[in-house]
């Protein structure tokens, strides 16, 4: 099956899809943070996505010889990066409203680029400066005003995880940057999923708990949106031009908004309003620049609302 490109419409409408399976994805792991362990909430997104993931594969023609690999240490250094990251994301679920933690998600693709500066050698432009800059600017406007008085450590736990996941995502993709040259998109999505489901299994002996139904059901969505989430962003990033998707990540926001006033009662506080645009227009520039410089599409394995989710 040939790649299917410049369908733009049909592009944004993936993406719009995209958005929504993640965010319900992260509904799902938030659902369920106060009843079951870390690890296990990790090993069941992962395991579950394998699902979609390996039929969208088949569906391409692409299983099993999709799975050869000339890097497997690279697989293991992204995929390593990628499993941090989503330990520290689901960490900050917990801890923050959906909304929040999905805008500080966003801090990644301005520390790729600023990766790029440091570690590839690559130029820091106009864009770039005024990208960090933003973003920079609307992490202080988010985080500042919770310092003041009397701060929540929980809170401010969940924001240094949540920084500290779109850093590990940054570092995931740039790696991913690195051995796409060799690599298959559907080779690095699949050992990340498969290297985080053992991650996550190697922490059962820390103690799982025995879930009810419905518990379970929520786990085995998180797996089953994050598997769908990855590959309608595979999809809409072949059919369009990320210049074309960028503007969407505002919608793809309002998703998680409406979770935290409806399912979990949570108001939106001054400083994410305040921050919101600052951030995702930091984001967006730093995207436009990557695709400016003829940066490779991000592909299934190559990148996701959140390489580390």
């Amino acid at each position: 099956m040939h790649d299917t490109t410049d369908r733009p419409l049909a592009g944004i409408l993936l993406r719009l899809l995209s958005g929504l399976l993640f965010a319900g994805m992260l509904v799902c792991v938030k659902a369920v943070s106060d009843e079951v362990p870390l690890g296990q909430t990790v090993f069941f997104r992962s395991a579950f996505a394998l699902l979609p993931i390996v039929v969208f594969m088949l569906w391409r023609r692409e299983f099993p010889r999709a799975l050869a690999t000339r890097r497997p240490l690279g697989h293991l250094l992204r995929s390593g990066l990628g499993a941090a990251a989503m330990f520290a994301s689901f960490a900050a679920v917990a801890r923050l409203p959906v909304a929040e933690a999905t805008l500080l998600a966003q801090l990644a693709p301005v520390a790729l680029a600023l990766g790029g500066i440091l570690l590839l050698g690559e130029r820091l432009t106009r864009h770039r400066l005024a990208a960090l800059t933003l973003v920079l600017v609307g992490v202080g406007v988010l985080i500042l005003p919770e310092l003041r008085g009397a701060p929540a450590p929980s809170r401010i736990t969940g924001y240094a995880l949540g920084i500290a996941a779109a850093l590990l995502t940054a570092g995931a993709l740039l790696t991913v940057r690195r051995i796409s040259r060799t690599e298959t998109p559907a080779s690095i999505a699949f050992y990340f999923v498969l290297v985080t489901t053992l991650a996550g299994l190697a922490t059962a002996a820390l103690g799982w708990v025995t879930v009810a139904w419905p518990t379970l059901l929520l786990l085995v969505l998180a797996g089953l949106f994050g598997g769908a989430a990855h590959i309608c962003m595979t999809l809409a990033l072949r059919m369009t031009e990320v210049s074309r998707l960028a503007p969407f990540e505002y919608v793809a926001l309002i998703w998680p908004l409406l979770a935290d006033l409806w399912l979990f009662g949570q108001p939106l506080s001054s400083g994410f309003v305040l921050a919101l645009p600052l951030v995702l227009g930091g984001a967006m520039l730093a995207a436009l620049e990557g695709r400016r410089l003829g940066w490779p599409r991000r592909r299934l394995g190559a990148g996701s609302p959140s390489a580390g989710d």
